[in-house]
């Protein structure tokens, strides 16, 4: 984690506000950037936070995985809270790129934890998430994003981070994030990824890499 990480919250209902504003300075290494009641509100200044707290379920009505989307590409990186009242918004958060999805019922000590770990960029495992994982017909194999799934196929048929990162025409720094974010990820689910061999195999498994064909 970097000496500070600031975190934005992005909840329409002040009080929820207040009590994550309260965690966020509780916790050592974060800062409370600022508050916003939509992510249109969020998004509109330069980006001023690494990480966002996102509610579940905002007044605007707009999905969760289309407000991922909008903080992903504004640059911060997406910690989903809920009151678990809604499975398919649940489920909607969950095919997004999110570093996990929390209730907010979780006791004080986890949350805090549960922030801190989101700050350095790792997944947050919770029973919630897996949940929508396991239960959605739409998420097969490991819960990886369209470009992740890129990066495996590039880098698993054998080519170099530096090689990935010319074909999508990213830096070979974002390609070794994205790396790590999908070793992550196998690890999380409890299917090992650490060398190239497995990154290939679970990338079979899971369909994101072409078998090898016979004859």
């Amino acid at each position: 984690m970097n000496a500070t990480t600031r975190v934005a919250v992005v909840d329409d209902h002040e009080l929820v506000a207040i009590g994550v504003r309260n965690l966020i300075e509780s916790a050592e290494g974060l800062v409370f950037a600022r508050h916003a009641t939509s992510v249109a509100e969020l998004v509109r200044p330069m980006r001023d936070a690494e990480l966002v707290v996102l509610d579940l379920s905002l007044r605007d009505g707009i999905h969760p995985e289309e407000n991922v989307r909008q903080i992903r590409e504004w640059g911060a990186n997406v910690l989903v809270l809920t009151s678990g009242e809604d499975p398919y918004l649940v489920r909607n958060a969950s095919r997004a790129e999110v570093l996990g999805i929390v209730r907010k019922s979780t006791p004080r000590e986890a949350l805090v934890e549960a922030l801190r770990t989101a700050a350095r960029g790792d997944l947050v495992p919770t029973t919630e998430w897996a949940s929508a994982l396991d239960s959605d017909p739409l998420l097969d194999g490991a819960p990886l994003t369209a470009r992740e799934r890129e990066v495996l196929s590039l880098y698993a048929s054998g080519l170099g981070a530096r090689d990935v990162a010319e074909m999508l025409f990213i830096s070979e720094n974002t390609v070794n994030d994205h790396l790590r974010r999908i070793r992550s990820v196998y690890h999380q689910i409890g299917r090992p990824a650490t060398t190239k061999v497995e990154l290939y195999q679970r990338g079979i498994e899971d369909g994101f890499v072409q078998a090898p064909r016979r004859g």
